[in-house]
């Protein structure tokens, strides 16, 4: 399972509104709002690009990996 960590990062730099990342960033409120609530499906490159730069992160800081436990 991955997660998206953009709420995480928000809070660790003090920012209050998902409407300053639209702002900054130029990406769509729509896909910030379901990376924000880890509700996305899929991320385009270009999106994670914006937002590690804005961030000052890697993929590493902006995505955790767990791995399932369900064995099949």
């Amino acid at each position: 399972m991955i997660r998206c960590r953009l709420s995480t990062l928000m809070g660790e730099r003090h920012i209050l509104k998902l409407s300053d990342v639209v702002r900054e960033t130029g990406v769509n409120r729509n896909t910030l709002t379901s990376m924000y609530y880890d509700r996305a499906v899929r991320i385009e490159l270009p999106v994670a690009d914006k937002l590690c730069t804005y961030f000052n992160c890697n993929m590493h800081d902006l995505f955790e990996y767990f791995p399932d436990d369900k064995k099949e």
